[in-house]
């Protein structure tokens, strides 16, 4: 009887690790498929062919050993998991014609260059691992200086020039750009150096980017912007660190009439424990926000040395709705603006102009910010609405601001400011203009001047 328990046991733990080994992940190596991984050889198609079998397999991982692999567009697909070990490298390949032309998403009449990772209407789609994507951008950057001598002089200088800034005829490509994709994750990998914008989600739903560095040089690396989910819903952006060459981490919904067409916002989204470093913002909103953006928690997040810390950017003709944001428990050091929330972007619309109300109106209202503290600031922050249409109803708690001058309202109604500090080294702590309902009765400075009110109210 013992000896047929035994057996029976044994049948058993065999059958179960029969199932495991028959069902678990399966792995798909790209060496296995012609990938040379010295930094030369394209291994475009190798990543492909690998991915294509992977899927076929019904899904699983395709796994990059250590090594350079040089590749144009790789395509993700569904139940796919793109495993990066550590040592291993994606190199973007220089060469335009390495990235075929997609159709845009906001109009199908425009083609734009396919990213260097691109998943099209996939689901279950995952980047892993410790290794590393580099865009190789610096030649992308020099085409752009090359193409608009007028902003980067003296523009093409040899044949070999003219050449390089023809080359940037279809664009850039981005580094990641998932299309219409569910459950996506993108993990502790490291992204560097793209062409453009970083990681680009475009209409994507349930997406976590967790752990992953992003670096581009501050200068030089145009528009590499860190994250810029667009249109998308369920987002969390945690524990990451981005320093970049353009805004760290940016919502957006689409531009003017096509965005507001498609009516896709960019909502429910947390961005949390992350380091901002360097870059034009370190969290912003727009300009491109014609969908709408709503529902955004960003917390115990570290801002240093960007051009603005919370950036929220619009103008008249985008329209869209900007509300339900709250920012809490945020640290700014050597931010210039820790504030910068306006309707007026555009440097060339008319300022003291009233407009009619219409669906090109931009609207930003209901917002929170609390427990904020920022030192080395040039200006306390800035509110500007339009004449037609104020910001609305945006509390400030618990802020604590150091900065050269203070903090100004401009078309602005229902602003409060609760048990908050500003001091400033000139000036009054706030500044308002052509605005109305703004509590301040809970507003101090401990660094008072002589003669300057708290808040002054301009003639």
């Amino acid at each position: 009887m013992k000896s047929l328990r035994s057996l029976l046991a044994a049948s058993c733990l065999f059958a179960a690790h029969s199932i495991t080994a028959a069902t678990g992940p399966a792995i798909f190596n790209v060496s296995d498929y012609g990938a040379a991984g010295d930094g030369k050889k394209l291994d475009t198609a190798a990543f492909n062919n690998a991915i294509t079998a992977c899927t076929q397999a019904g899904g699983g991982t395709v796994y990059v050993p250590p090594g350079n692999y040089l590749t144009g567009t790789v395509e993700l697909k569904s139940h796919v998991t793109l495993e990066l070990s550590a040592g291993a490298t994606i190199l973007g390949s220089e060469n335009p014609d390495d990235y075929p032309s997609t159709k845009s998403v906001w109009d199908d009449a425009r083609a734009v260059m396919a990213p260097l990772i691109y998943a099209v209407d996939a689901e279950n789609i995952t980047i892993t691992g410790r290794g590393t994507i580099d865009g190789q951008g610096a030649i992308w950057w020099r085409r752009l200086r090359l193409n608009d001598p007028r902003k980067f002089p003296p523009g093409p200088q040899t044949d070999d020039d003219r050449a390089e800034a023809k080359k940037l005829s279809r664009g850039r490509p981005h580094l990641f750009r998932p299309v219409r994709c569910k459950d996506i994750v993108l993990e502790n990998v490291n992204l560097r150096n793209s062409a453009e914008w970083h990681v680009h989600p475009m209409l994507c739903e349930n997406l976590r980017i967790d752990g992953i560095t992003i670096n581009a040089p501050a200068t030089m690396a145009h528009n590499t912007d860190g994250i810029n989910p667009e249109s998308c819903r369920n987002v969390q952006i945690l524990n990451c660190r981005i320093d970049t060459g353009d805004d760290c981490v940016t919502l957006k919904s689409g531009i003017n009439e096509l965005g507001r067409k498609m009516g896709r916002p960019d909502e429910n989204i947390t961005i949390a424990n992350c380091v901002m470093i360097h870059g034009h913002g370190g969290v912003t909103v727009g300009s491109e926000m014609s969908g709408g953006v709503r529902n955004i928690v960003v917390t115990n997040c570290v801002f240093q040395a960007t051009d603005v810390g919370i950036r929220i950017k619009s103008q008249r003709g985008r329209g869209g709705v900007v509300e339900g944001l709250s920012v809490s428990n945020v640290v700014m050091l050597d931010v210039p603006s820790p504030f910068t929330i306006t309707t007026f972007y555009a440097g060339s619309d008319q300022p003291d102009a009233v407009f009619p109300v219409d669906e090109g109106t931009p609207r930003y209202r209901d917002m929170l910010f609390s427990n904020i503290t920022a030192r080395g600031a040039k200006t306390a922050g800035s509110i500007t609405g339009l004449r037609e249409l104020p910001i609305e109803n945006l509390t400030f708690n618990n802020v604590h601001l150091e900065a050269a001058t203070g903090f100004t309202c401009t078309n602005a109604k229902g602003i409060t400011f609760l048990d908050c500090v500003i001091n400033t080294v000139n000036g009054p702590a706030v500044l308002v203009k052509n605005s109305t309902d703004i509590d301040t009765a809970r507003l101090k400075t401990t660094a008072p001047h002589d003669g300057v009110p708290l808040i002054l109210f301009p003639k």
